[in-house]
């Protein structure tokens, strides 16, 4: 198969694209201003492809005897995401799929989240519902990229997969470093009320991609997590004492979206990157829970990492 993997420099899209250097397939690799964090050379089967996602015109080439596409690209850690996002996440992938149609791509995989649909738990669990009110412009835009693909897809002979994974976790994950210097430096705090997340071994994620790209029957849907969900709190609680360090922080609720704002008027006024904004601060407030049944009878029967105890030896 050809593939075209969009956001090949950014984090997930180059774990994506070097775990496929090794595969039978043939890899376009789609990059913008930043170049790829790792080297093709003697990988006979990638190659790098230059577009802008916000150029239509450029993704003609970039789609050309494409069988699959798999969309990561976006906007990370810029204040005032909202300004931006409706942009990124649904403009974006408006402009591929068009050029995706065009030029008959077969599959177009979106990598999504389970919090599109709104708030989910235990006993309310994600599933495959595209009528969801998430709070979040993270979420609300990329519900739309969703609704997008799928509604073009209808007047296409072009197959649509949406995977929604949990958290991905795993050593170089950029979320998951993150809070590794936080905790190190005695900086991570977090809300004392609950709140649940359904986590993925970043393998797992990957086996889940290449299933889905693989898979001549994959369609629709997919929640991609593991078997035990926990509390962001048991979470980063867990992997502070794996590493050696004090346990997060417990603050007020309150304080958190004043971080946020804080941090976006700083990145603002001085022009640097915002590790954390209002909208991100909303999003990771919801717990999310997501019903992985689908996902276990059609991409991946047995997780390699079923629960944060297995994976505790990724990170």
């Amino acid at each position: 198969m050809k593939i075209l993997i969009t956001g090949s420099a950014g984090n997930l899209g180059s774990f994506l694209a070097r775990d496929q250097l090794s595969s039978p397939h043939q890899l376009r690799l789609m990059i913008h201003r930043r170049d790829l964090s790792f080297r093709i050379d003697g990988a006979p089967n990638a190659a790098v492809c230059r577009a802008d996602l916000g150029n239509p015109a450029t993704l003609t080439d970039a789609c050309r005897g494409i069988d699959c596409i798999v969309h990561f690209a976006g906007v990370l850690f810029a204040p005032r995401p909202e300004r931006f996002l409706p942009r990124t996440n649904l403009g974006y992938v408006q402009n591929l799929v068009a050029a995706a149609s065009a030029a008959g791509v077969g599959k177009f995989i979106l990598i999504s989240f389970p919090h599109v649909e709104g708030e989910t738990f235990p006993n309310k669990r994600a599933t495959d519902r595209l009528d969801g009110q998430p709070d979040s412009v993270h979420a609300q835009t990329r519900l739309a990229a969703e609704r997008h693909l799928f509604a073009a897809c209808e007047k296409s002979d072009m197959t649509p997969v949406a995977l929604r994974a949990g958290m991905i976790y795993g050593r170089s994950v950029l979320m998951i470093e993150a809070a590794r210097w936080l905790l190190r430096h005695r900086l991570l705090a977090v809300w004392r009320e609950r709140t649940w997340e359904h986590l993925l071994a970043l393998p797992d994620f990957l086996k889940a991609v290449t299933a889905a790209i693989e898979g001549p029957q994959i369609s629709g849907i997919y929640n991609v997590a593991d078997d035990e969900p926990v509390t962001l709190q048991e979470f980063l609680d867990t992997i502070a004492v794996h590493w050696g360090y004090a346990k997060p922080w417990r603050c007020p609720r309150s304080m958190f979206p004043l971080g946020g704002a804080s941090c976006e008027a700083f990145a603002a006024i001085f022009g640097t990157k915002s590790p954390l904004t209002r909208d991100f601060i909303k999003i990771g407030m919801a717990s999310s829970v997501a019903d992985t049944s689908r996902m276990k009878r059609e991409l991946l029967p047995k997780l390699a990492y079923p629960s944060l105890k297995e994976g505790l030896a990724l990170l």
